[in-house]
């Protein structure tokens, strides 16, 4: 249609919404379906933070705010990375945008003109290609597959630097695999960037809090200092503290790269809700004696889920180290046939049969670029996830 925008035509929508949708569709005509597509916390947003939200209502902190958030969220921001990742910044380097998206957005809005090349390794969000080719850019992809643990390596990042590159996106623990990286492993990237200047890092940390086991979370910056001034280093409320729907991102960053991000969400969102600023303001600043307990309750899950999934005739499902997914490989099920005759030929026709079949929602690897796979999110209760993968062990078990 000749009225919308060329640019419409780079993009595709959401395989993660648009699995979310089938679920709640098929759930509307009666059928039940349990929906494992979403990266969404079960647990609910802790009291304290909902109490800080009420008291700023209730104090009339419902105003306009600066357009890349109040001062104080902005300190809390600072005050986090220095604690936690020992990551040094002014309060004037953070900037606070709706969703850990528009963080993304703006930086890619105000830094990529057309030829310009973002490189993203592949298994990956599904959001991030998208969001480069809608600011003009070209996302390019590196292959950082299950022979790897799924996890790039430095000679594979090296050969797909080019000239043009401009962004390396990092995400750790990872969307949709849960792999994420050691110091060392951190550290043989970093080495690897240190060689092409021309490069900037945007490091999505989302899932920072879960990570299982003896763990330790780093990030780019921190493993090495001389990358500093040129990584925008983002995170959220979303994950840690089960804020999704509060719509709280936040990135910190060279003075010069967040004033134009800045300009640009002055043009677009202006500052985000005032209410979840404060409430941000409380999760980053007050107690955090929760995130453990449910960073316990997460790695449970998470054990539970790949044995069982390993049980299931023709997975192959490897023991993420973080996040609240698992990335099963489905070779062993490709090229089988359903009772009703049906070929899975593709991860895509695995995951429409089973949430056709057996009500169980989960996201086509393909869609996040590298295949046979899926996604499913653990990010539920241990009965639910037992009722899921029995459902998923049957439907497999018949294939033939």
């Amino acid at each position: 249609m000749a009225f919308l925008a060329d640019a419409l035509k780079r993009v595709k929508p959401s395989a993660t919404i648009a699995m979310a949708q089938k679920a709640r569709d098929l759930n509307a005509q009666g059928k039940k379906v349990i929906s494992l597509s979403a990266g969404e916390p079960d647990f609910d947003t802790p009291d304290n933070i909902k109490m800080a939200a009420v008291k700023a209502i209730a104090e009339g902190k419902t105003k306009y705010t600066p357009v890349s958030g109040i001062t104080e969220l902005r300190q809390a921001i600072v005050a986090k990375f220095k604690r936690e990742n020992g990551l040094d910044y002014k309060w004037q380097q953070a900037i606070v945008c709706t969703g850990g998206k528009q963080v993304l957005f703006n930086a890619f809005l105000a830094t990529l003109n057309p030829g310009d090349e973002v490189l993203i390794p592949a298994p990956y969000w599904v959001s991030y290609p998208e969001m480069v080719a809608l600011c003009g850019g070209t996302p390019t992809f590196v292959s950082a597959g299950p022979e790897t643990n799924y996890k790039l390596t430095a000679e594979a990042l090296d050969k797909a630097i080019t000239p043009k590159t401009k962004w390396f996106i990092f995400n750790s623990p990872s969307n949709p695999t849960g792999a994420a990286y050691t110091r060392e492993e951190l550290k043989a990237l970093t080495d690897v960037l240190l060689k092409h200047p021309q490069v900037w890092i945007l490091t999505d940390d989302m899932y920072e809090h879960l990570v299982y086991g003896e763990f330790t979370f780093t990030t780019p910056a921190q493993v090495e200092p001389a990358l500093y001034e040129r990584t925008l280093t983002m995170n959220g409320t979303s994950k840690a503290y089960s804020m999704t729907g509060w719509r709280i991102g936040y990135a910190a960053g060279p003075e010069h790269l967040i004033k134009a991000m800045d300009l640009v969400q002055g043009q677009q969102t202006s500052g985000t809700s005032s209410i979840s600023q404060w409430a941000a303001v409380e999760a980053l600043n007050g107690t955090q004696d929760y995130i453990p307990v449910r960073r316990k309750a997460f790695e449970q899950r998470r054990d539970l889920v790949v044995s069982m999934l390993n049980q299931a005739n023709g997975l192959s499902c490897p023991t993420p180290e973080g996040a609240f997914y698992v990335y099963p490989s489905l070779k062993g099920v490709i090229g089988k046939k359903t009772s009703a005759g049906k070929v899975i030929a593709t991860d895509e026709d695995f995951a429409m049969e089973l949430v056709e079949s057996e009500g169980v929602a989960i996201v086509h690897g393909s869609a996040f670029g590298l295949g046979p796979a899926f996604r499913l999110s653990y990010a539920e209760s241990t009965e639910v996830l037992t009722s899921a993968c029995e459902k998923i062990q049957k439907f497999c078990a018949e294939l033939r």
